[in-house]
């Protein structure tokens, strides 16, 4: 079993950074960037689930949501089996509950691909 802890959420103005990390942990998740892809996703209050962005299995490319892209960052730490979303010029737009979530699949931007959640961080950007 894999459990995954999202931290670093909270009230930011608009303009302003914030990074969330997500520890991991779990009998199976060792050497973890070999098996796992990891991604952010977030939800709005009365909207679907989104992807924001994305760390392949192994070696590759991150990947992001366009609304995003040029914003955010995610990056790994293997020796800390943490990933981190590092987010910047934050919009009132991005206010939502972050989550972040783990794939056997080499990557994936659908959330049903998706196998292992945390309980997600809430996000609120101000104007």
């Amino acid at each position: 079993q894999v459990q995954l802890v999202e931290s670093g959420g909270g009230l930011v103005q608009a303009g302003g950074s914030l990074r969330l990390s997500c520890v991991a942990s779990g009998r199976t998740f060792s050497n973890y960037a070999s098996r796992y892809a990891m991604g952010w996703f977030r939800q709005a209050p009365g909207k679907e689930r989104e992807f924001v962005a994305g760390i392949p299995r192994s070696s590759g490319s991150t990947y992001y949501a366009d609304s995003v892209k040029g914003r955010f960052t995610i990056s790994r730490d293997s020796a800390k089996n943490t990933v981190y979303l590092q987010m910047n010029s934050l919009k009132p737009e991005d206010t939502a509950v972050y989550y972040c979530a783990a794939t056997v699949r080499i990557s994936s931007t659908r959330a049903s691909e998706y196998d292992y959640w945390g309980q997600g961080t809430q996000v609120t950007v101000s104007s």
